[in-house]
């Protein structure tokens, strides 16, 4: 009788889980160009966030997403480092923020500076000499026209530039946080995948254009997460700047990935406001 006691705990011990790991919780919030790149799609000319009430918005920004108490700031660059670490934020300074309107600059190492960071990540993925295209949207357009379906096409960006048009104008009553919100926002057609799935239909049996484009954009987003995985560990917290095209994917591999939690942003831009 007294060995049953001793022998329940034993078998107790080994019959409890291992502790699971801490999730890496990221963070990923879409930003809108506000530089003016001119490289997408879709591309709405953002007013100048410069001037002094801009930086004064741009920093309540910084701080919100600072609070999230980053591990990891990582943004829309490349980076040929072993760790993919940007070699510009080493020279990030007052100066640089009064006159780059890169929203990379802007809140990411803004932000990174904040949270006490001395690296921020470039985790882009673009393709090299003889890698295929990532958005091969002239073979849609192509197809399209070949294929008698400009219409579908037209109609699967209506929504993206309609809400771009309806965004450039919101900038005249909106700060930056509420613009990055409203980009933000579950539903927002910047924030979905309607324009990607509505080109589905593109092409024959054959030539499946917008499925290959949908391919294509799904690898990118992929290899970027996948360079987000290789730099974190249990416990991290990540925050992830990038273009709101990417938003969806983002977040999804966030969500779905083992190990990975994804972190409602719009509680972090509200208190921005």
């Amino acid at each position: 009788m007294p060995m049953k006691l001793p022998l329940l705990a034993l078998a107790l011990l080994f019959a409890t889980p291992a502790l699971a790991a801490p999730p890496v919780e990221v963070l990923v919030l879409g930003a809108y160009h506000f530089g003016n790149p001119g490289l997408d799609l879709n591309n709405m000319k953002a007013d100048s966030v410069l001037t002094p009430q801009r930086q004064r918005e741009l920093q309540r920004v910084a701080a919100a997403l600072a609070a999230f108490k980053p591990t990891h700031v990582m943004v829309e660059m490349q980076s040929d480092a072993p760790d993919l670490a940007v070699a510009e934020y080493a020279r990030f300074d007052d100066a640089m923020l009064a006159k780059d309107a890169n929203e990379i600059v802007q809140i990411g190492y803004r932000t990174a500076r904040l949270a006490g960071l001395r690296t921020v990540n470039g985790i882009d993925e673009q393709p090299k000499a003889g890698e295929p295209d990532y958005f091969p949207f002239d073979k849609v357009q192509a197809a399209a026209a070949k294929f008698g379906q400009t219409a579908v096409l037209d109609a699967s960006n209506a929504p993206i530039a309609a809400s771009m048009k309806s965004f450039e104008a919101a900038q005249k009553t909106s700060s930056v946080a509420q613009l990055l919100a409203r980009m933000n926002a579950p539903g927002a057609a910047l924030n979905g995948m309607d324009s990607y799935y509505g080109i589905l239909a593109i092409g024959d049996h054959d030539d499946q254009a917008g499925a290959d484009l949908n391919a294509a954009w799904y690898l990118r987003n992929a290899k970027i997460f996948g360079k987000l995985v290789s730099l974190t560990k249990p416990g991290d917290r990540v925050l992830v700047v990038y273009g709101g095209g990417h938003g969806f994917w983002l977040r999804h591999f966030a969500s779905l990935t083992p190990g990975y939690r994804s972190v409602d942003v719009m509680p972090y831009l509200k208190r921005a406001q």
